[in-house]
């Protein structure tokens, strides 16, 4: 009988579905969460951030807004700050703002978000406003143009808003290998401080040419879907961890994906979402002990290439 990655970290953890994880995993404390540096500034952030799309959503019950509640504690214990939304995420800004204020963490985190509309500069500006309203916070750590929508016009209104002290870091986002020459031609034309893309072992085109970009041009790299919408833990169902794993900290598939990313220099932070404290922590388990080098991210991707 195959095992959910569920049943696998209940196994590793060591804690039941039905009870919150309130002393962490002993693996979890061997050493402090990483941090890679944001190139224009030289401010450093964890690698492992938390991202909120399909998670964070209004319509969830009262009773699943527990465990959500138990996420952002649990991300913020073990030194997460990047967590990353948008006004399009069907509320998850504001689902996650309210919890983030509750548990008193919300200026504490570095809250990434975006103005996600085809609209006019008005609406972008509404957009920007609200997701500092709903996060209890007069300034917006970094705001991005989401899939390169309006991009002028937009890119005017977080330019304007990062020189009037709103806005501390202007990014561009896209989901989509489609967009990646307009994306590349941005960067090398516009200011910019970070840009967000989809890479993973599934996805790995970002490493083509969009990475060297930005290390060249010095704009800090986020990654979106680090597990391809879930698709990377659907290729390995069946499959154990290879035991070579073990030689970068790897405790589970879920680290398996990130440290792969992780393992690329010019990666600044990586923002897998989830709803669960027990994936919260699994995923956390990235940004501790040593990482893949060039080498073994080969062997990585030689291995995932090969599954049946």
């Amino acid at each position: 009988m195959e095992m959910s990655r569920r049943d696998m970290l209940r196994a590793s953890v060591g804690v039941g579905a039905a009870v919150w994880i309130r002393e962490l995993p002993a693996w979890t404390q061997q050493s402090s969460q990483r941090t890679r540096v944001i190139p224009s500034t030289g401010e450093a952030i964890p690698v492992v951030g938390l991202g909120s799309a399909r998670t964070f959503e209004f319509g969830v019950t009262s009773s699943a807004l527990l465990p959500l509640k138990e996420v952002l504690r649990l991300f913020h214990e073990m030194g997460g700050r990047l967590f990353d939304s948008s006004p399009s995420y069907r509320g998850a800004e504001e689902v996650a703002g309210a919890l983030a204020q509750e548990l008193g963490i919300h200026k504490d985190l570095f809250f990434a978000t975006k103005i996600s509309t085809g609209g006019d500069r008005q609406e972008g500006i509404r957009q920007q406003e609200g997701s500092k309203r709903a996060w209890g916070r007069d300034t917006i750590d970094l705001n991005q143009v989401h899939n390169l929508r309006g991009t002028a016009t937009h890119l005017q209104t977080i330019r304007q808003a990062k020189e009037e002290g709103w806005t501390r870091y202007v990014g561009i986002t896209t989901s989509g290998s489609r967009q990646f020459d307009e994306m590349a031609r941005l960067m090398r034309s516009e200011p910019i401080d970070f840009v967000q893309l989809n890479y993973s072992l599934a996805e790995r085109q970002a490493a083509d040419r969009l990475l060297p970009l930005a290390q060249d041009l010095g704009i800090a790299v986020v990654v979106n879907e680090p597990f391809n919408i879930g698709r990377l833990f659907s290729a390995v169902r069946g499959h154990k961890l290879p035991r070579w794993a073990a030689e970068f900290d790897c405790e589970s598939w879920g680290q398996f994906f990130l440290k792969y990313l992780i393992g690329h220099p010019v990666i600044t932070a990586v923002v897998p979402a989830t709803s669960d404290p027990e994936h919260l922590v699994d995923n956390m388990g990235a940004g501790l002990g040593r990482l893949p080098d060039e080498r073994t991210r080969k062997r990585m991707e030689d291995f995932f290439d090969g599954l049946d």
